[in-house]
Protein backbone atom coordinates (compact mmCIF):
# COMPACT_ATOMS: atom_id res chain seq x y z
CA UNK A 1 0.00 0.00 0.00
CA UNK A 2 1.44 3.31 -0.95
CA UNK A 3 1.37 6.30 1.44
CA UNK A 4 -1.12 8.60 -0.76
CA UNK A 5 -3.27 5.15 -0.92
CA UNK A 6 -2.89 4.44 2.89
CA UNK A 7 -4.08 8.15 3.49
CA UNK A 8 -6.88 8.64 2.01
CA UNK A 9 -8.28 5.67 3.55
CA UNK A 10 -7.20 6.53 6.44
CA UNK A 11 -9.13 9.80 5.85
CA UNK A 12 -11.90 8.19 4.74
CA UNK A 13 -12.01 5.83 8.01
CA UNK A 14 -11.97 8.49 10.23
CA UNK A 15 -14.31 10.32 8.74
CA UNK A 16 -17.32 7.72 7.81
CA UNK A 17 -16.67 6.45 11.27
CA UNK A 18 -19.73 6.95 13.74
CA UNK A 19 -20.89 5.89 17.01
CA UNK A 20 -23.30 3.49 16.10
CA UNK A 21 -21.87 0.62 18.69
CA UNK A 22 -23.08 -1.56 21.00
CA UNK A 23 -24.33 1.39 24.10
CA UNK A 24 -23.64 4.34 21.73
CA UNK A 25 -26.97 6.00 23.34
CA UNK A 26 -26.01 5.79 26.78
CA UNK A 27 -27.86 2.50 28.01
CA UNK A 28 -24.78 0.76 28.88
CA UNK A 29 -25.09 -1.15 32.10
CA UNK A 30 -23.83 0.21 35.38
CA UNK A 31 -20.04 -0.79 36.37
CA UNK A 32 -20.70 -2.03 39.96
CA UNK A 33 -23.09 -5.20 37.94
CA UNK A 34 -20.29 -6.19 36.44
CA UNK A 35 -17.00 -4.95 37.71
CA UNK A 36 -15.21 -8.53 38.70
CA UNK A 37 -17.62 -10.73 37.26
CA UNK A 38 -14.75 -12.32 35.48
CA UNK A 39 -12.65 -13.11 38.37
CA UNK A 40 -12.12 -15.72 40.83
CA UNK A 41 -12.18 -13.44 43.54
CA UNK A 42 -12.11 -13.88 47.63
CA UNK A 43 -16.05 -12.62 47.36
CA UNK A 44 -16.66 -15.60 44.78
CA UNK A 45 -14.13 -17.56 46.82
CA UNK A 46 -16.16 -17.01 50.02
CA UNK A 47 -19.19 -18.10 48.46
CA UNK A 48 -17.78 -21.09 47.26
CA UNK A 49 -15.67 -22.93 48.87
CA UNK A 50 -16.39 -24.55 52.56
CA UNK A 51 -15.67 -22.14 55.48
CA UNK A 52 -12.06 -24.11 56.80
CA UNK A 53 -11.28 -23.90 53.09
CA UNK A 54 -11.65 -20.76 52.25
CA UNK A 55 -10.02 -19.74 55.92
CA UNK A 56 -6.92 -21.94 55.18
CA UNK A 57 -6.46 -20.24 51.43
CA UNK A 58 -7.02 -16.90 52.91
CA UNK A 59 -3.91 -17.55 55.48
CA UNK A 60 -2.13 -18.70 52.51
CA UNK A 61 -2.85 -15.27 50.18
CA UNK A 62 -2.41 -13.23 53.36
CA UNK A 63 0.01 -14.72 55.65
CA UNK A 64 2.25 -17.13 53.07
CA UNK A 65 1.42 -20.39 55.29
CA UNK A 66 1.73 -23.37 52.97
CA UNK A 67 -0.90 -24.76 51.12
CA UNK A 68 -2.18 -28.18 51.56
CA UNK A 69 -2.63 -30.51 48.74
CA UNK A 70 -6.27 -31.17 49.99
CA UNK A 71 -7.46 -27.41 50.15
CA UNK A 72 -5.76 -27.35 46.49
CA UNK A 73 -7.89 -29.53 45.13
CA UNK A 74 -11.49 -28.12 46.44
CA UNK A 75 -10.07 -25.13 45.34
CA UNK A 76 -9.33 -25.86 42.10
CA UNK A 77 -13.14 -28.31 41.52
CA UNK A 78 -14.89 -24.56 43.41
CA UNK A 79 -12.56 -22.80 39.75
CA UNK A 80 -13.52 -25.16 37.57
CA UNK A 81 -16.90 -24.84 37.61
CA UNK A 82 -17.30 -21.37 38.11
CA UNK A 83 -15.22 -20.96 35.25
CA UNK A 84 -17.50 -23.72 33.01
CA UNK A 85 -20.68 -21.53 34.06
CA UNK A 86 -19.42 -19.05 31.90
CA UNK A 87 -18.62 -20.55 29.11
CA UNK A 88 -14.87 -21.51 29.57
CA UNK A 89 -13.38 -24.72 27.45
CA UNK A 90 -9.56 -24.54 28.19
CA UNK A 91 -7.22 -23.25 31.32
CA UNK A 92 -4.02 -22.40 31.17
CA UNK A 93 -1.08 -21.26 33.44
CA UNK A 94 -0.65 -17.48 32.49
CA UNK A 95 3.13 -16.46 33.51
CA UNK A 96 5.63 -13.69 32.78
CA UNK A 97 8.77 -14.69 31.09
CA UNK A 98 11.77 -12.78 30.51
CA UNK A 99 10.39 -11.44 27.43
CA UNK A 100 8.54 -8.73 27.84
CA UNK A 101 5.08 -10.35 27.18
CA UNK A 102 2.93 -12.34 28.71
CA UNK A 103 2.53 -16.58 27.82
CA UNK A 104 0.03 -19.16 28.34
CA UNK A 105 -0.22 -22.65 26.99
CA UNK A 106 -4.25 -23.63 26.93
CA UNK A 107 -5.21 -27.37 27.87
CA UNK A 108 -8.65 -28.13 27.89
CA UNK A 109 -11.09 -28.69 30.44
CA UNK A 110 -12.85 -31.42 29.29
CA UNK A 111 -11.05 -35.36 29.43
CA UNK A 112 -12.27 -38.51 28.24
CA UNK A 113 -14.94 -40.42 30.25
CA UNK A 114 -13.97 -44.44 29.18
CA UNK A 115 -17.53 -44.59 27.66
CA UNK A 116 -17.33 -42.70 24.37
CA UNK A 117 -18.37 -39.01 26.40
CA UNK A 118 -15.87 -36.48 28.04
CA UNK A 119 -16.13 -34.48 31.55
CA UNK A 120 -15.27 -31.94 32.98
CA UNK A 121 -11.80 -32.12 35.31
CA UNK A 122 -9.52 -29.88 36.92
CA UNK A 123 -7.43 -31.14 39.53
CA UNK A 124 -5.31 -29.36 42.82
CA UNK A 125 -2.35 -31.05 41.02
CA UNK A 126 -3.09 -29.04 37.46
CA UNK A 127 -3.94 -26.21 39.41
CA UNK A 128 -1.18 -25.95 41.60
CA UNK A 129 1.73 -26.95 39.29
CA UNK A 130 2.66 -27.11 35.37
CA UNK A 131 5.53 -28.01 33.49
CA UNK A 132 6.19 -25.62 29.96
CA UNK A 133 9.00 -26.77 27.67
CA UNK A 134 11.87 -23.80 29.29
CA UNK A 135 13.92 -24.14 26.40
CA UNK A 136 12.58 -21.48 24.12
CA UNK A 137 12.61 -18.62 26.67
CA UNK A 138 15.59 -16.48 27.53
CA UNK A 139 17.09 -17.55 30.28
CA UNK A 140 20.08 -15.16 31.43
CA UNK A 141 22.50 -17.95 30.80
CA UNK A 142 21.07 -19.40 34.00
CA UNK A 143 21.49 -23.60 32.46
CA UNK A 144 22.06 -25.67 29.31
CA UNK A 145 19.47 -26.30 27.35
CA UNK A 146 19.57 -29.93 28.35
CA UNK A 147 18.65 -28.68 32.17
CA UNK A 148 16.06 -26.15 30.73
CA UNK A 149 12.81 -27.76 32.47
CA UNK A 150 10.96 -25.60 33.27
CA UNK A 151 7.61 -25.03 35.89
CA UNK A 152 5.03 -23.49 36.25
CA UNK A 153 3.31 -22.84 40.02
CA UNK A 154 0.52 -21.07 41.17
CA UNK A 155 -0.06 -17.48 42.85
CA UNK A 156 -2.60 -17.78 44.67
CA UNK A 157 -2.15 -14.13 45.90
CA UNK A 158 -3.11 -13.44 41.90
CA UNK A 159 -6.72 -13.93 41.24
CA UNK A 160 -7.77 -16.08 38.57
CA UNK A 161 -9.54 -14.62 35.38
CA UNK A 162 -11.33 -15.73 32.55
CA UNK A 163 -9.75 -13.87 29.12
CA UNK A 164 -12.84 -13.48 26.59
CA UNK A 165 -12.00 -14.00 22.40
CA UNK A 166 -14.09 -13.66 19.81
CA UNK A 167 -15.07 -17.40 20.36
CA UNK A 168 -13.47 -18.84 23.27
CA UNK A 169 -13.08 -18.11 27.03
CA UNK A 170 -10.74 -19.35 28.86
CA UNK A 171 -9.65 -19.24 32.35
CA UNK A 172 -6.70 -17.80 33.35
CA UNK A 173 -4.23 -18.65 36.44
CA UNK A 174 -1.21 -16.60 37.33
CA UNK A 175 1.81 -18.60 38.06
CA UNK A 176 5.60 -18.11 38.70
CA UNK A 177 7.93 -19.86 36.14
CA UNK A 178 10.98 -21.26 38.15
CA UNK A 179 13.51 -23.96 36.52
CA UNK A 180 13.89 -27.55 38.01
CA UNK A 181 16.79 -25.71 40.49
CA UNK A 182 13.85 -22.71 41.59
CA UNK A 183 16.24 -20.01 39.46
CA UNK A 184 13.66 -17.29 38.54
CA UNK A 185 12.78 -17.63 34.76
CA UNK A 186 9.61 -14.62 35.02
CA UNK A 187 9.18 -11.45 36.20
CA UNK A 188 7.27 -12.65 38.91
CA UNK A 189 9.20 -14.46 41.23
CA UNK A 190 12.02 -12.07 42.22
CA UNK A 191 9.08 -9.52 42.76
CA UNK A 192 7.28 -12.01 45.23
CA UNK A 193 10.93 -12.69 46.66
CA UNK A 194 11.32 -9.33 47.14
CA UNK A 195 8.09 -8.34 47.92
CA UNK A 196 8.59 -11.05 51.10
CA UNK A 197 11.95 -9.67 51.98
CA UNK A 198 11.08 -5.96 52.00
CA UNK A 199 7.95 -7.52 54.49
CA UNK A 200 10.47 -9.24 57.23
CA UNK A 201 12.88 -5.94 57.36
CA UNK A 202 10.00 -3.46 57.34
CA UNK A 203 8.28 -5.17 60.58
CA UNK A 204 11.69 -5.68 62.28
CA UNK A 205 11.98 -1.41 62.01
CA UNK A 206 8.43 -1.66 63.26
CA UNK A 207 8.82 -2.94 66.14
CA UNK A 208 12.02 -1.11 66.70
CA UNK A 209 9.42 1.74 66.50
CA UNK A 210 6.72 -0.20 68.74
CA UNK A 211 4.83 0.45 65.87
CA UNK A 212 3.99 -3.27 64.69
CA UNK A 213 1.20 -4.38 67.02
CA UNK A 214 -1.63 -6.42 65.30
CA UNK A 215 1.12 -6.12 61.90
CA UNK A 216 1.89 -9.22 60.17
CA UNK A 217 2.76 -8.64 56.98
CA UNK A 218 3.91 -5.45 54.69
CA UNK A 219 3.58 -4.93 51.18
CA UNK A 220 4.19 -2.70 48.34
CA UNK A 221 1.68 -0.93 46.33
CA UNK A 222 2.02 0.29 43.12
CA UNK A 223 -0.29 2.37 40.34
CA UNK A 224 1.30 2.39 36.97
CA UNK A 225 0.43 5.22 34.61
CA UNK A 226 0.10 3.83 30.88
CA UNK A 227 1.04 5.67 28.17
CA UNK A 228 0.54 5.14 24.79
CA UNK A 229 0.12 6.53 21.09
CA UNK A 230 -3.14 5.77 18.33
CA UNK A 231 -2.55 5.35 14.64
CA UNK A 232 -4.80 5.05 12.01
CA UNK A 233 -4.64 0.58 10.93
CA UNK A 234 -4.02 2.10 7.58
CA UNK A 235 -0.90 4.37 7.93
CA UNK A 236 0.77 2.36 10.49
CA UNK A 237 0.47 -0.63 7.77
CA UNK A 238 2.08 1.74 5.27
CA UNK A 239 4.84 1.86 7.41
CA UNK A 240 7.71 -0.95 7.69
CA UNK A 241 8.96 0.15 10.84
CA UNK A 242 5.85 0.86 12.58
CA UNK A 243 4.98 -2.68 11.93
CA UNK A 244 8.20 -4.25 12.50
CA UNK A 245 9.52 -2.42 15.50
CA UNK A 246 6.63 -0.32 16.80
CA UNK A 247 8.67 2.86 16.55
CA UNK A 248 9.75 4.97 13.59
CA UNK A 249 13.12 4.66 11.89
CA UNK A 250 12.98 7.37 9.09
CA UNK A 251 10.79 10.11 7.85
CA UNK A 252 10.00 13.84 8.17
CA UNK A 253 8.96 15.37 11.12
CA UNK A 254 5.35 16.26 10.53
CA UNK A 255 4.28 19.85 9.97
CA UNK A 256 3.00 20.22 13.46
CA UNK A 257 3.84 18.71 16.69
CA UNK A 258 3.75 19.63 20.35
CA UNK A 259 4.71 22.91 19.75
CA UNK A 260 1.64 24.36 20.96
CA UNK A 261 0.85 22.16 23.70
CA UNK A 262 -2.74 22.06 22.60
CA UNK A 263 -2.82 18.59 23.11
CA UNK A 264 -2.66 17.78 26.72
CA UNK A 265 -5.38 17.17 28.33
CA UNK A 266 -7.57 18.27 25.57
CA UNK A 267 -11.03 16.96 24.60
CA UNK A 268 -10.72 13.60 23.48
CA UNK A 269 -12.01 12.57 19.77
CA UNK A 270 -14.71 10.71 19.70
CA UNK A 271 -13.53 7.83 18.12
CA UNK A 272 -10.72 7.54 20.64
CA UNK A 273 -13.52 7.94 23.11
CA UNK A 274 -15.43 5.45 22.12
CA UNK A 275 -12.52 2.87 21.83
CA UNK A 276 -11.03 4.21 25.67
CA UNK A 277 -14.93 3.13 26.82
CA UNK A 278 -14.70 -0.03 25.36
CA UNK A 279 -10.99 -1.04 27.06
CA UNK A 280 -12.80 0.12 29.98
CA UNK A 281 -15.46 -2.11 29.85
CA UNK A 282 -13.30 -5.25 29.68
CA UNK A 283 -11.05 -4.19 32.34
CA UNK A 284 -14.07 -3.69 34.82
CA UNK A 285 -15.13 -7.26 33.94
CA UNK A 286 -11.44 -8.92 34.58
CA UNK A 287 -11.74 -6.29 38.09
CA UNK A 288 -9.18 -3.47 37.04
CA UNK A 289 -9.49 -0.67 38.76
CA UNK A 290 -9.13 1.84 36.59
CA UNK A 291 -9.60 5.51 37.53
CA UNK A 292 -8.00 7.87 34.67
CA UNK A 293 -8.32 8.41 30.75
CA UNK A 294 -7.38 11.26 28.98
CA UNK A 295 -5.01 13.35 26.02
CA UNK A 296 -1.42 13.49 26.93
CA UNK A 297 1.11 15.89 25.32
CA UNK A 298 1.84 14.12 21.89
CA UNK A 299 -0.59 14.53 19.48
CA UNK A 300 -2.04 10.93 19.08
CA UNK A 301 -0.98 10.04 22.69
CA UNK A 302 -3.20 8.99 25.79
CA UNK A 303 -3.06 7.69 28.96
CA UNK A 304 -4.31 5.52 30.99
CA UNK A 305 -4.08 4.61 34.71
CA UNK A 306 -5.76 2.07 37.56
CA UNK A 307 -6.04 3.07 41.05
CA UNK A 308 -3.32 1.56 43.51
CA UNK A 309 -2.68 -2.25 44.03
CA UNK A 310 -0.61 -4.64 46.04
CA UNK A 311 2.48 -4.49 43.61
CA UNK A 312 1.98 -8.28 42.43
CA UNK A 313 -1.61 -7.86 41.25
CA UNK A 314 -0.81 -4.40 40.00
CA UNK A 315 1.96 -5.65 37.68
CA UNK A 316 -0.66 -8.61 36.36
CA UNK A 317 -3.35 -6.16 35.70
CA UNK A 318 -0.82 -3.50 33.84
CA UNK A 319 -0.02 -7.06 31.36
CA UNK A 320 -3.64 -7.56 30.98
CA UNK A 321 -3.87 -3.19 30.45
CA UNK A 322 -1.20 -3.18 27.32
CA UNK A 323 -3.08 -6.63 26.41
CA UNK A 324 -6.43 -5.21 26.09
CA UNK A 325 -5.35 -1.76 24.63
CA UNK A 326 -3.66 -3.85 21.82
CA UNK A 327 -6.44 -6.14 21.18
CA UNK A 328 -9.25 -3.65 21.41
CA UNK A 329 -8.01 -0.83 19.64
CA UNK A 330 -8.50 -2.44 15.90
CA UNK A 331 -11.90 -2.74 16.44
CA UNK A 332 -12.10 1.22 15.36
CA UNK A 333 -9.57 0.70 13.41
CA UNK A 334 -6.69 1.94 15.39
CA UNK A 335 -3.62 0.75 16.14
CA UNK A 336 -1.96 0.93 19.69
CA UNK A 337 1.66 1.44 20.35
CA UNK A 338 3.08 0.96 23.55
CA UNK A 339 7.00 1.48 22.21
CA UNK A 340 8.06 3.56 24.62
CA UNK A 341 9.87 6.10 22.35
CA UNK A 342 7.91 5.82 18.39
CA UNK A 343 8.77 9.10 17.09
CA UNK A 344 11.37 11.37 17.20
CA UNK A 345 10.99 15.04 17.86
CA UNK A 346 7.75 13.92 20.51
CA UNK A 347 7.11 12.72 23.47
CA UNK A 348 7.64 9.61 24.65
CA UNK A 349 5.62 7.36 26.24
CA UNK A 350 6.54 6.53 30.01
CA UNK A 351 5.08 4.31 32.81
CA UNK A 352 4.64 6.48 35.78
CA UNK A 353 4.90 4.08 39.15
CA UNK A 354 3.18 5.63 42.36
CA UNK A 355 5.08 3.04 44.67
CA UNK A 356 4.58 3.15 48.53
CA UNK A 357 4.90 0.33 51.29
CA UNK A 358 1.30 -0.13 53.63
CA UNK A 359 0.80 -2.73 56.62
CA UNK A 360 -1.90 -4.94 56.33
CA UNK A 361 -3.80 -3.10 58.67
CA UNK A 362 -4.05 -0.18 56.13
CA UNK A 363 -0.93 2.26 57.15
CA UNK A 364 1.08 3.85 54.58
CA UNK A 365 4.50 4.08 56.15
CA UNK A 366 5.43 6.63 53.07
CA UNK A 367 3.26 9.00 54.46
CA UNK A 368 4.40 11.70 56.99
CA UNK A 369 0.64 13.21 57.76
CA UNK A 370 1.49 16.36 58.93
CA UNK A 371 4.86 15.52 60.26
CA UNK A 372 7.15 15.39 57.69
CA UNK A 373 10.04 16.73 59.29
CA UNK A 374 9.50 15.35 62.77
CA UNK A 375 7.95 11.82 62.03
CA UNK A 376 11.14 9.78 62.49
CA UNK A 377 9.44 6.61 61.46
CA UNK A 378 8.67 7.76 58.13
CA UNK A 379 11.54 9.33 57.90
CA UNK A 380 13.35 6.15 58.45
CA UNK A 381 11.60 4.08 55.55
CA UNK A 382 12.47 7.23 53.15
CA UNK A 383 15.83 7.11 53.78
CA UNK A 384 16.25 3.28 53.44
CA UNK A 385 13.99 3.21 49.98
CA UNK A 386 16.17 6.24 48.63
CA UNK A 387 19.14 4.00 49.87
CA UNK A 388 18.20 1.42 48.29
CA UNK A 389 17.73 2.95 45.01
CA UNK A 390 21.02 4.17 44.88
CA UNK A 391 22.96 0.91 45.55
CA UNK A 392 20.57 -0.95 43.44
CA UNK A 393 20.10 1.19 40.57
CA UNK A 394 21.29 -1.10 38.26
CA UNK A 395 18.20 -3.36 39.01
CA UNK A 396 15.73 -0.62 38.11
Amino acid sequence: MDSTTARKMAVTAATAWNESRPYANGDQPRVDSYFGCDVFSQRVMRQRLPGDVYQRLLRTIERGERLDPDVADVVAAAMKDWAIERGATHYTHWFLPLTGLTAEKHDSLVVPDGQGGVVYALSGADLCQGEPDASSFPSGGLRATFEARGYTAWDPTSPAFLNRGENNVTLCIPTAFVSWTGAALDQKTPLLRSMDALSTQALRVLRIFGADAGVSRVYTTVGAEQEYFLVDRNLFYARPDLLTCDRTLFGAKPPKGQQMEDHYFGTIPPRVLAFMADVERELYRMGIPVKTRHNEVAPGQYEIAPLHENSNVACDHQMLIMETLKRVAPRYGLQAILHEKPFAGLNGSGKHNNWSIVTDTGVNLLDPRDETHTNMQFLVFLCAVIRAVDLHADLL
